[in-house]
């Protein structure tokens, strides 16, 4: 089912912010235009695990007990309308029944990919410091996983063969090439008679493949990194240098950025769209510092003028609800959450009737802080980024 811009419009009343915006080129007649959503990690911690089952448990939906729906279901909303979700996988997947692994050598549930699915992402990057936690079967496994359920996979691959491939999609009637990379994990590095199974953050590797993307008829290349440090709001001086390089010395057409596990800013470089950090899409760090539960939906617009594409940002905020922890016993303070949720924090507080206030504030402090660090490098001026709204 096609998923156009015209039609989102349509359908939910897509409109942004107000305030000055920079001067737009002229489309042109009869151009294409499509709709991109990409958020940050993907990480399923133990007490996510935990969480899907017990919501298995109340909806006798889900697999081998596990039903990753709840979870996600609040940002089903945005990212089912764009006419292209990325999502970031960062960890290799198990089978159904486990056994399972957290933090530092992860192995999750298959299930969340059918969530995933169903939230509506269309397809994933899987470079990360994680991709080779138990080896090249675990890739294998989880890129298996990754086609069962008809989600698309860059960054990762299960053969040399593969490796040469190039993730190209029709959106809109427009070829879109995706392609994804990272650092490498010290703790489980690549083999070297397996490193084609693994893309290494290397400004030549992202301009020769770039090259193949387009003399294969990509005529959007989308590239999506991960890199930068842990729980730093703003880009690293490795990660500016990099998106220096990539603007000045590719044709690519947008920067996705994760890994951080908080929101950096999003900004123009050399003319490039980079979100340097969405932040965490879903997560449960073990010990959750505020920042790694917030994240942020980027929302690219891609209009065809007579001189190519122009693209506009807009962005959506989210948080990850925790319960509160309490002894035996004990009773949760009131208003507290009972299930982790992944929250769309924009329509909670449109809509925040028969809210507790203490959850209210909670939800407007993620919206203040994140508009905050994603504009930070100044993107809101001339650059025009701005929050996506859905009329209601």
């Amino acid at each position: 089912m096609g998923r156009s811009a015209v039609l989102l419009a349509a359908a939910v009343g897509l409109t942004v912010s107000c305030g000055p915006q920079p001067a737009q080129p002229e489309a042109k007649a009869g151009g294409r235009s499509f709709t991109v959503a990409a958020a940050g990690d993907v990480l399923i911690h133990p007490e996510l695990v935990d969480q899907a089952a017990k919501d298995a448990e109340k909806s006798g939906r889900g697999e081998a007990g596990l039903d990753f729906g709840p979870l996600l279901a609040g940002v089903k909303p945005v990212i089912s309308k764009a006419d292209l979700a990325i999502c970031h996988m960062e960890t290799p997947v198990g089978n159904p029944k486990g056994p399972f692994q957290g933090y530092p050598e992860f192995l999750v549930p298959p299930q969340i990919l059918t969530s995933l699915k169903d939230v509506g992402y269309d397809t994933c990057s899987t470079a990360s410091n994680h991709t080779f936690d138990h080896g090249l079967k675990a890739v294998r496994r989880t890129l298996d996983a990754m086609d069962k359920v008809g989600l698309g996979h860059s960054g990762s691959a299960r053969t040399p063969k593969e490796a040469e491939q190039i993730n190209i999609r029709d959106v809109n009637g427009v070829k879109v090439a995706h392609l994804s990379y990272s650092w490498e994990s010290f703790l489980n590095p690549t083999p070297e008679k397996q490193s084609w199974a693994f893309n290494r953050s290397r400004t030549a590797d992202i301009k020769k493949d770039e090259k193949r993307a387009r003399e294969k008829g990509a005529e959007v290349v989308l590239l999506s990194l991960h890199w930068g440090l842990e729980h730093y709001n703003e880009p690293s001086v490795p990660q500016l240098e990099l998106a220096q390089r990539i603007t000045e010395e590719t044709g690519i057409d947008l920067v996705i950025g994760h890994h951080a596990h908080v929101v950096q800013p999003i900004q123009k470089v050399n003319g490039t769209w980079v979100a340097y950090s969405l932040g965490n899409q879903v997560a449960r760090h073990s010990s959750p510092t505020g920042l790694t539960e917030e994240g942020a939906i980027g929302w690219f617009e891609f209009r065809e003028t007579a001189d190519g594409w122009d693209v506009s940002a807009r962005y959506r905020t989210t948080l990850v609800d925790i319960p509160p922890e309490v002894e035996p016993g004990e009773k949760a303070p009131e208003g507290a959450v009972d299930d982790l949720r992944l929250v769309d924090v924009q329509q909670a507080l449109e809509n925040p009737e028969g809210l507790p206030a203490g959850r209210v504030a909670r939800y407007r402090l993620a919206e203040d802080r994140t508009r905050g660090f994603l504009y930070n490098r100044g993107a809101p001026g001339g650059d025009g980024l701005k929050r996506l709204s859905l009329e209601k």
